[in-house]
């Protein structure tokens, strides 16, 4: 059994970035700018990650804070205002939006050009047709993950569990698409799915994305398969140093015996989505000059 480490792939993705950013000068930084409405605790660790993986890369990073009830009309030309810059490569507004807020409204509002967590319909239309574009950050590091760990899809029958355009869909479209990390025959899977607990037990490729803390269990994973846990999600525990632990959609300790490789939750995709994620701005920065980050 392989475990698909994502601190190791990710690394390997900033060293190749930090190379890319030393040979474009010290005045040609990709530059990430973040908007953080309210301050939810996971919503503050996950842009405090983002923050420090530009900084380790190389990359320059703004951060802007808006309070929980900040208006709709105020967010929208905060986004604006970084669309305008010239000095900004890539915006990202930090989900989930307070219920008062529109999030696709918000989605549509970032410049497609600077979307680099790829949700803008632009984005997602091209990928659909197989045109260059921002992936959406988790789909994409899931891929380099693959690439990395020379994780063989070809042929294989792959069932993808959750249907977002977050991490569902585009991932059942990459996994299907003419690509080396590709070429598989998809089953999306949902809660109106029949026979899902069948239908994974047949599957070579498993991508586990509900957000449903140990949902996939021994029954469900047949011998050798592949398993990617996409799922974060705290769970109250007060023995733990923090009160919570991070569980995945996959019931780890059960399913990792009988598969040939498995992510670990955490430390294994959440590390690929800020990888996805630097990928994108790095692209975004070199689309001034015309040039292609090897996808």
């Amino acid at each position: 059994m392989v475990i698909l480490d994502g601190k190791k792939a990710s690394q390997a993705i900033k060293n190749q970035l930090k190379q890319q950013v030393l040979s474009l000068g010290s005045d040609k930084k990709p530059h990430l700018a973040a908007i953080l409405v309210g301050n939810d605790g996971a919503s503050e660790t996950y842009v405090a990650s983002k923050v420090r993986s530009c900084e380790e890369v190389g990359f320059e990073s703004t951060l802007v804070r808006l309070d929980n009830d900040v208006s709709e009309s105020t967010l929208l030309q905060a986004i604006e205002t970084l669309n305008a810059d010239d000095s900004v490569d890539g915006i990202l507004v930090q989900l989930p939006l307070p219920k008062h807020i529109r999030e696709q409204r918000v989605i549509e509002s970032i410049d497609a050009e600077k979307d680099v967590d790829g949700f803008h319909p632009v984005n997602a239309g091209k990928l659909v047709q197989g045109l260059p574009s921002f992936i959406p950050a988790t789909p994409y590091g899931i891929m380099l993950m693959l690439a990395h760990f020379n994780i063989d899809t070809k042929g294989k029958h792959a069932v993808v569990i959750g249907r977002s355009n977050i991490v569902g869909r585009p991932m059942s479209i990459l996994l299907s698409s003419n690509h080396p990390q590709g070429n598989c025959t998809v089953t999306i899977c949902h809660s109106h799915t029949k026979n899902l607990e069948d239908i994974c037990a047949r599957a070579d490729i498993i991508v586990a994305a509900l957000g449903r803390p140990g949902f996939v269990t021994n029954n469900m994973v047949k011998d050798g398969a592949v398993v990617i846990d996409v799922g974060i999600t705290r769970v109250e525990d007060s023995a733990a140093p923090k009160g919570y632990r991070i569980k995945g959609d996959v019931a780890y300790e059960e399913v990792a015996p009988k598969t040939s490789a498995i992510t670990p939750v955490p430390g294994g995709v959440g590390l690929m989505t800020i990888a996805g994620l630097l990928k994108n701005t790095m692209q975004a920065h070199l689309n001034r000059t015309q040039i292609t980050v090897d996808r």
